[in-house]
């Protein structure tokens, strides 16, 4: 099988869930030599493909071009990201290849495929539900709807994400949906070298609004000022803005938020030594913060809804969504009590283990199979 890896994930993220879950899945694929995988040129610096056997040696010529020209200020005069754009349109004209895989929700390949199938991946329904967070909803939505009315087959990240497609959507057919969840790849470097405090509560990635941070944040004021040697860690997502350093200062906690930045291998180093892990959102198609920390061992304190109760099972440790109090004491209880958050760590490590990117790959090929053979 000779299948087109669309290379548009690449061109937006330098990290990222999405761009991470097909890296893994497709090195994978890649390895096993049995089939052909085709990624056009594009103008990525994502971290994940340019450390990956995917990063060909004409994309790395193709990159060196970029920098040149970069360096001599021609890039945009000479249109130079044009050419991945022109590559991608020119092997989908050729019609030699069997599938085509779109990694985010562009429908402009449409006019190029012709009648060759094409497997869509849903990460997540969350601008279908909650469109007053994101200014490009409504086009994102109308763009996504159409993938899903064409895809030959849909992957559904999570049995919640598959129910939400089709409350949504309630004429797409259910038996063109498969779930397949993602995997984790993190690893604890021991040689790790970052100035932690010794005892704090973790907080990962972005803190959008659906991510629940203000929510988090105020909820967890009281134990953080009542206990003189707790933390609060923020562990990537960017440095706080205005608004968010007004918060923190109006709630009495500038010395006692920290943020950090780190680099991909060194956020198993965070997880492991944190006290706890809080995942305080409203919603997720998946969520692999989740399998990150308790693959790390790190207690993960998330709300009962969405994906989650798929992912982290009885490892997890769940309050109600938007309750404060009841944050605040699961936080409290697994700090400080070391034998509760040592058995939480135990059934999070083994809840992980349910979750690899081999099986993830496995399940992908046998959903491209079936959208090539019904092709």
């Amino acid at each position: 099988m000779k299948i087109v890896l669309d290379p548009q994930i690449y061109n937006m993220q330098r990290y990222g869930g999405i761009s991470r879950y097909y890296t893994e899945v497709f090195e994978i694929i890649l390895r096993e030599r049995k089939h052909k995988i085709i990624t056009p040129l594009n103008n990525s610096i994502n971290v994940y493909f340019e450390n990956s056997e995917l990063n060909s040696f004409q994309q790395k010529l193709f990159k060196f071009l970029i920098k040149l020209l970069k360096k001599a200020k021609l890039d945009k005069r000479l249109k130079v990201y044009n050419i991945g754009k022109s590559r991608l349109k020119k092997i989908l004209a050729q019609q030699d290849y069997n599938l085509f895989v779109p990694t985010y929700y562009d429908t402009n390949f449409l006019n190029y495929i012709e009648n060759k199938p094409f497997v869509l991946t849903v990460y997540d329904m969350i601008h279908e539900l909650f469109p007053q967070y994101f200014s490009d909803s409504e086009s994102l939505t109308k763009n996504k709807r159409l993938l899903i009315e064409k895809a030959n087959r849909i992957i559904a990240v999570s049995e919640n994400t598959k129910k939400d497609i089709l409350k949504l959507y309630p004429h797409i057919n259910e038996a063109k949906i498969d779930v397949i969840y993602h995997g984790t790849s993190i690893k604890i470097k021991e040689d790790t070298r970052i100035d932690l405090p010794e005892k704090y509560i973790l907080f990962v990635g972005t803190r959008q609004i659906y991510k629940n941070f203000v929510f988090f944040i105020q909820s967890i004021s009281k134990l953080l000022i009542e206990e003189e040697d707790l933390y609060l860690v923020c562990a990537g997502g960017g440095s706080f803005n205005r608004l968010e350093n007004e918060l923190i200062s109006e709630l009495g906690l500038t010395d006692k938020v920290v943020f950090k930045a780190f680099e991909d291998n060194e956020l198993g180093f965070f997880y492991k030594n944190a006290k706890c892990f809080v995942f305080p959102s409203i919603y997720e198609g998946f969520g692999i913060p989740v399998l990150e920390s308790m693959a790390c061992g790190c207690p993960v304190i998330l709300a009962n809804h969405s994906s989650f109760p798929e992912v982290a099972g009885e490892a997890g440790i769940y309050f109600e969504l938007n309750n404060p109090t009841d944050l605040e004491s699961k936080i409290a209880n697994i700090i400080n009590d070391e034998t509760l958050r040592n058995d939480f760590s135990q059934k999070g490590i083994e809840q992980a283990k349910k979750f690899t990117w081999e099986n993830a790959a496995l399940k992908c090929i046998k959903v491209y199979e079936k959208a090539c053979n019904s092709y």
